[in-house]
């Protein structure tokens, strides 16, 4: 028996990541597991969050995905991981502090998909960098190469988007 396929969806902000979580565990008819920030910062108020809160939503979104991957079967979806709390917080704060890059240490992941800025920005009162899209992009690209961790871009809007995702997924869990 195969382990589960530990599926990471990550990137900017307004690049579909939550959409994509959402339809490609629909498609493997799995779990996946919700971005906690929107949730935390909308009970709080989107303005409202320090430093101190990232490191409570962080901790909390690593204990709902522990929970969650022992239900999964074949396929497990993440909605977000650590290094988006990185970038977060460098971006925010300008220091990147060592709880954080503990935790990435930590994951464990198969496979991260990194979304493509190549969808239009939606607005939203808990987005907050609708002029640094490509900035935050190169950012992620530079994080993934500074933990040395393997990613595949996933382009295109979407069904395309979505069907490109499930190619890379099903090479990689095949060749696993």
């Amino acid at each position: 028996m195969k382990k589960t396929f530990k599926i990471a969806i990550t990137g900017p902000e307004s690049t579909g990541k939550s959409e994509l979580a959402n339809l490609l565990a629909k498609h493997y008819e799995t779990i996946y597991t919700p971005e906690y920030a929107r949730e935390y910062l909308q009970e709080k108020g989107e303005d409202s969050y320090e430093k101190t809160d990232l490191k409570i939503i962080a901790e909390e979104q690593i204990r709902r995905q522990n929970i969650d991957v022992k239900k999964a079967q074949k396929h497990y979806i993440a909605d977000t991981e650590m290094l988006v709390f990185k970038v977060w917080h460098e971006v925010k704060y300008a220091e990147s502090p060592n709880w954080i890059k503990e935790m990435i240490a930590k994951q464990d992941f198969d496979l991260y998909l990194l979304c493509n800025i190549d969808i239009p920005w939606e607005n939203d009162p808990l987005r907050e960098h609708p002029h640094k899209r490509k900035f935050l992009f190169d950012k992620y690209k530079a994080t993934f190469q500074e933990f040395n961790l393997s990613y595949q871009i996933i382009s295109g809007s979407g069904k395309l988007r979505l069907q490109n995702a499930i190619n890379i997924i099903d090479e990689f869990y095949l060749s696993k």
